[in-house]
C-alpha cells in the first residue's frame, strides 16, 4: 500500500510539471528575444504545433501601430507564402533622409503546414527599432487545418503570472556603446606605434652599425699611419747603419 502511495505522489508530481511547463514551452515567440534600441535585426517567429489531431497552416503577426517600422523583409520559407501589409501613417517618419508615409502593420506566413510535434521559424529583418521603448509586443493569430484559430495575445503585466496565451514580445536594449571604428583607430594606432617604434629602432642600430663601421675605420686608418711611419724608421734608421 505504501508503495502505491509513492508511486502515486510521483505521478501526480510529474503530472503537475509537465501541466505548468507544458503551455509556457508552446507558444509563439520571437527569437532571439532582445534586440538593440534604435538598430537593425534579424528575428525569428518561432511556431511550434500545439495539436495532436491538426496541422498548423497560417501564421498572422500583428505589429504594433505606436511603433511603426519602416523597413520589414521577410525571408522566403520553403513552402510557405508570405504576405507583407502596410498602412499609412498618421505622422509621416524621416529615415535617412527620406519621408517614409507608411509602414508595415501585418505579416501573413500561410499554405504550408506544420505537423504534431514539430516547429517552424518565420524569418524577418526589421528596423528601425523603436529608441524610447523598452519592448514590442506583436500580437499573433495561429490557425489550424481543423478551423481552430490560436490568439497569442494577452500581454505580460510586470509581476503577474505568465497569461494563458501571452503575446511574442521582443525586448529593447541600451546600446552597448562599443565602437568598432573607436577600437580600429586604437588598433591602427598601436600599429602606428609599434611600426614608429620599430622605425625608431631600425634608425637607431643603422646610425649604431654606421658609427661602428665609422670607428672601426678610422681605427684601422691610425693602425696603418702608425705602421707606415714604424717602416719609415725603420728604414732610416737601417741607412744610418749601413753608411
Amino acid at each position: 500500500m505504501k508503495t502505491s502511495r509513492v508511486s502515486f505522489a510521483a505521478a501526480l508530481a510529474a503530472g503537475t510539471v509537465l501541466l505548468f511547463s507544458g503551455p509556457a514551452f508552446a507558444h509563439v515567440s520571437v527569437q532571439p528575444g532582445e534586440a538593440t534600441k534604435g538598430g537593425y535585426a534579424t528575428i525569428n517567429f518561432k511556431v511550434p504545433n500545439e495539436r495532436d489531431n491538426a496541422s498548423t497552416t497560417q501564421l498572422e503577426v500583428n505589429f504594433p501601430i505606436d511603433q511603426p517600422l519602416t523597413s520589414v523583409m521577410p525571408q522566403d520559407v520553403p513552402g510557405w507564402t508570405v504576405t507583407v501589409e502596410k498602412s499609412k501613417l498618421e505622422k509621416p517618419l524621416t529615415v535617412h533622409g527620406k519621408q517614409v508615409n507608411e509602414a508595415v502593420t501585418k505579416v501573413t506566413w500561410s499554405g504550408g503546414k506544420i505537423e504534431p510535434g514539430k516547429f517552424q521559424q518565420f524569418p524577418l529583418s526589421v528596423g528601425k527599432l523603436p529608441e524610447n521603448a523598452d519592448q514590442m509586443v506583436f500580437k499573433s493569430l495561429q490557425t489550424y487545418d481543423n478551423g481552430e484559430v490560436v490568439r497569442w495575445i494577452e500581454e505580460v503585466k510586470d509581476g503577474a503570472a505568465e497569461p494563458q496565451n501571452p503575446a511574442p514580445v521582443l525586448k529593447l536594449t541600451a546600446p552597448k556603446g562599443d565602437d568598432h571604428h573607436g577600437g580600429d583607430a586604437k588598433a591602427d594606432a598601436k600599429n602606428a606605434g609599434d611600426k614608429d617604434g620599430k622605425d625608431a629602432k631600425g634608425g637607431h642600430d643603422e646610425a649604431a652599425s654606421e658609427h661602428g663601421s665609422d670607428t672601426t675605420a678610422r681605427v684601422l686608418g691610425v693602425a696603418g699611419i702608425v705602421v707606415g711611419l714604424g717602416g719609415v724608421a725603420f728604414g732610416v734608421a737601417a741607412r744610418r747603419r749601413s753608411a
